[in-house]
């Protein structure tokens, strides 16, 4: 979408002359870049759904990785990490390949249970071709999906890349031992993240219990046990609210080797959120005037999300209730196993007809938001449709 807009500062086509996948990088070119940029009323041209095994979405994928992890280490000597979700494995192998190719490095990955990816990142340094199970939703046990990547399929057999360090973002003490005694090859670190952190959180353990304003009610199963943690001699930062002053020697204090910080830094001048969100939370901060909300439904993925509340935005009913429901970006669509035993997606927050036709239940769909599209808005990058502009959606940690 930055090509489409012609790439005005030059950036991405300064990457992508770094990039050495020239084959992919000439056709992303030729596809998507507009020299002085499209009309500002008609539509980004849409990109293929990242679903398993699709080639062009995959060059894509990989593509953008690189682009976005130079830009990162451009002009400073600082470390560079990447933060995934196992919750979104169609892009996964792709993703990681493309910020190695950059030098990330460090993975970091969350959402779900990352066990292989260590192994993934050996594999991928050492230039061997790598796999990653895909969940898929009824499937049997004969069943047997899996993500298959070859850096030989783009890059000279034999090539190998610095591995990047991994490091587990965790929620429970369960979830840590599992990734420190049972993932396929070396964690290097953990990050164990409570409650009020920003964008999606853990789901509640125990059956789901709503306050009165229905958020879910977390507790102190929902929170992890540092000194159990402490005991498997990995690093460990601290995350949700600790981006606050005095947070950073009091996670040191607890045994920490430091902090994770996203909601300070997620309205910095330097970050990409639209200027006006972030000049209208801060001022609204200031006043204590901000309101996050941690919504049960609103993210497909069915984690709970938090929402911070905007006027003009998907955090708006009337705005919410009248935007038509479309899934063109899908990220987050789950996948399952179709009747002819192949693998289709659906996704909760896509047109409610077409979720049904696909086997899902109404019930899920009732107010679930556009999380991809609310995303790219909220960055300035929303997408133009029939006259209509996507509209944002936009998180924040209780922090804020």
């Amino acid at each position: 979408r930055r090509l489409q807009l012609g790439d005005p500062e030059g950036l991405v086509r300064e990457a992508l002359s770094a990039c050495p996948l020239k084959g992919c990088v000439d056709e992303i070119l030729k596809r998507y870049f507009a020299s002085g940029g499209k009309a500002s009323e008609s539509a980004f041209r849409a990109t293929p759904l990242p679903n398993i095994g699709q080639q062009f979405a995959a060059k894509l994928t990989m593509v953008g990785n690189f682009v976005e992890v130079y830009l990162a280490k451009r002009g400073h000597p600082g470390r560079i990490g990447l933060n995934l979700l196992e919750k979104i494995q169609p892009p996964t192998l792709a993703s990681l390949y493309g910020a190695m190719l950059a030098g990330v490095d460090c993975v970091l990955m969350g959402a779900g249970i990352p066990r292989s990816i260590p192994r993934v990142l050996d594999e991928l340094a050492e230039g061997r071709a790598t796999e990653l199970k895909m969940d898929v939703t009824g499937a049997s046990r004969e069943d047997d999906f899996k993500d298959r990547f070859d850096p030989a399929d783009f890059m000279p057999a034999g090539n190998s890349l610095k591995r990047p360090a991994f490091i587990a973002i965790v929620a429970s003490t369960v979830l840590a031992k599992t990734m420190a005694k049972r993932a396929e090859g070396q964690v290097d670190g953990l990050v164990v993240e409570g409650p009020p952190a920003g964008g999606h959180n853990a789901p509640p353990r125990g059956p789901l219990q709503l306050n009165e304003k229905g958020e879910p009610i977390f507790g102190e199963r929902d929170h992890a046990d540092l000194a159990e943690i402490r005991k498997l001699e990995l690093p460990f930062w601290l995350a949700g609210s600790f981006g606050r002053p005095g947070r950073l020697a009091e996670a040191k204090a607890l045994g920490a080797a430091g902090i994770q910080a996203g909601t300070a830094f997620a309205f910095c001048e330097e970050s990409g959120l639209r200027a006006e969100y972030k000049a209208s939370t801060i001022a609204k901060s200031r006043l204590q005037q901000v309101e996050v909300f941690t919504d049960p439904n609103a993210s497909p993925t069915g984690f709970p999300f938090k929402v911070l509340k905007a006027s003009g935005t998907l955090s708006d009913t009337e705005v919410y209730e009248s935007r038509q429901r479309v899934c063109d970006l899908g990220y987050l669509r789950t996948a399952y196993r179709r009747e002819d035993g192949k693998v289709g997606y659906r996704c909760p927050a896509e047109p409610v007809d077409d979720y049904l036709r696909k086997g899902g239940k109404f019930e899920d769909t009732v107010g679930r938001k556009c999380v991809c599209n609310g995303l790219m808005s909220a960055i300035g990058l929303e997408q133009q449709r029939d006259g209509q502009t996507e509209p944002t959606l936009l998180t924040a940690g209780i922090d804020a």
